[in-house]
């Protein structure tokens, strides 16, 4: 029979949570031991940045900024494909055959519009098959300025390129002075396009977008849509035309927030942050889940992966509690927080800065996270992770804490034995900051209640599944236990919530 349990900490999480330091962490006044935990290794062999993954053939490619690429048979161990500004790049490097038509609007110290530090820059790739065109197209930017960008999209008849350039999309970053260097007064008449991509002779960056960090997906009818943005005007959202790769400009519906260039606003605006969206559907939940990255992307700026979902392609995105208001000002309360900065035990380093995802189902219907992580080792070296996330009871993803190493998740449940014992628990909570989620000792007891140091309370499970649920500080969290390996490959049982907008994660090894 199923119970409705809590559990009410009595110290707090928030002020509590402290750095760690060597192989040990703190909790208020109390030290959490990871001695007799192995560590393992947090390299993954590549550095990619923005990872995008796409499958092709049974092999994952995952393609990054700086026009990176790497491959892998098993989600774990990456082997580098391409890396580099150069025309030798065998993914990449035909670009520079056609410098002059690529790099025009920006891009390189040529541009119309000149990079800030007089470099190229080729950002945020992303590759879809299009079956249509029967082509790999990725769709990448070239950027100049933090709000001077330029979409574009190239073809490949391999996931390992060349991708050959075919034409640009969509520009921001335009002033009165360079606007007819674009397309935009093909959609828009130049009197509008005047008084609302410009101010004051500018770029109207609050409330437009910059045009970087495109992805693109199929939606549950078969039709094409690229969403994109960095900061500045926030996320939008525009169909595709899948016989040519092309941007299908919609009809403005100011009442809607669809401009008739730059397509629909989703969230965001007021240059806050908030970048690199990624949509996946899920068939299962009949949701659209939008993902975005808040924060600065350096190792202590915050940087995070969250999420909002819609019954529909083009919204209204919304979070645990509401939707997101425009130019928020207090931005970290909305999006549910999937993951920060972090320390687990098996983790040499704790995670820092965790963002800039995409996200996937498999052929068996697992579905994964992918993204880049620094770590608090003082550099901003990063590395790509794969994590499976498994949706709860009520159609909100759960991270799983570590590394996917083909772990499957019991579809029947667990014993209540499998599941008791002592648990290390952080709680990534909404906050933007270099601060560290390390863990406290939660006990879960056969007997319903949890405890540990000033710790009392309840937990639940659902008989004949992997849910569960815990409350925490008069917070409800609902979630999933799950049964996998450790970074460094040891056997523990797990469990990831969600609610209000913050994740928990908690880790239990089996010989405890």
């Amino acid at each position: 029979m199923k119970r409705i349990l809590s559990c009410v900490l009595a110290v707090s999480m928030a002020g509590g949570l402290m750095a760690c330091s060597g192989s040990e962490s703190k909790v208020k006044n109390y030290t959490v031991s990871y001695d007799g935990i192995a560590t393992g290794d947090v390299s993954s062999g590549v550095s990619v940045h923005d990872p995008s993954i796409l499958e092709a053939d049974g092999t994952y490619y995952i393609y990054g900024s700086h026009m990176t690429c790497a491959k892998s048979d098993d989600l774990l161990n990456w082997k580098k494909v391409a890396d580099g500004y150069n025309k030798t790049n065998p993914v990449y490097g035909q670009i520079y055959e056609v410098a002059d038509k690529a790099f025009a609007y920006s891009g390189n110290k040529d541009s119309i519009i000149k990079t800030d530090d007089g470099k190229t820059h080729v950002w945020a790739p992303d590759v879809i098959y299009n079956e249509a065109m029967g082509k790999y197209v990725m769709y990448y930017c070239t950027t100049s300025t933090f709000n001077a960008s330029n979409l574009c999209f190239g073809t490949s008849d391999s996931p390992e390129g060349p991708f050959e350039w075919q034409g640009a999309l969509i520009y921001s970053g335009f002033t009165n002075k360079n606007i007819d260097a674009t397309d935009v007064l093909d959609y828009v008449d130049e009197d509008y396009a005047k008084k609302h991509y410009i101010k004051a002779g500018a770029y109207n960056y609050e409330d437009y977008p910059n045009a970087i960090d495109p992805t693109v997906f199929y939606d549950k009818d078969g039709r094409m849509w690229m969403t994109y943005g960095s900061w500045s005007g926030g996320i939008y959202l525009l169909e595709l035309d899948p016989e040519t790769g092309l941007v299908i400009h919609p009809e403005a519906d100011e009442a809607n927030r669809v401009d008739a260039y730059f397509g629909k606003k989703l969230i965001g605006g007021g240059h806050i942050s908030i970048e690199g969206p990624y949509i996946m559907y899920d068939q299962t939940t009949d949701y659209y889940y939008l993902f975005v990255s808040y924060g600065g992307l350096t190792s202590n700026g915050g940087y995070q992966m969250r999420v909002f979902r819609s019954k529909t392609v083009d919204g209204d995105y919304v979070d645990m509690k509401d939707a997101f208001p425009e130019k928020s000002a207090m931005h970290q309360d909305f999006g549910l927080k999937l993951s920060g900065n972090y320390k687990l035990p098996s983790l040499e380093k704790a995670y820092m800065a965790t963002g800039h995802n995409s996200a996937f189902i498999d052929k068996d219907g697992r579905e994964y996270v992918v993204y880049h992580t620094r770590f608090n080792d003082g550099g901003e070296g990063h590395s790509p992770r794969v994590h499976q996330i498994l949706m709860n009871e009520e159609g909100w993803p759960c991270e799983l804490p570590y590394q996917t190493q083909g772990e499957t998740v019991s579809e029947s449940g667990y014993e209540k034995e499998q599941v008791v014992g002592r648990y290390y628990v952080i709680n990534q909570g909404t906050d933007i900051s270099s601060d560290i989620a390390n863990p406290f000792i939660v006990y879960l007891n056969k007997d319903g209640s949890c405890d540990g140091k000033d710790i009392t309370g309840t937990w639940e499970m659902k008989d004949g599944s992997y849910y569960m649920k815990i409350k925490l500080l008069d917070k409800e969290y609902s979630g999933v236990f799950c049964q996998m390996k450790d970074e460094a490959g040891t056997d523990c049982m797990t469990f990831s919530a969600v609610g209000e907008n913050e994740t928990i994660m908690a880790v239990k090894y089996l010989n405890d």
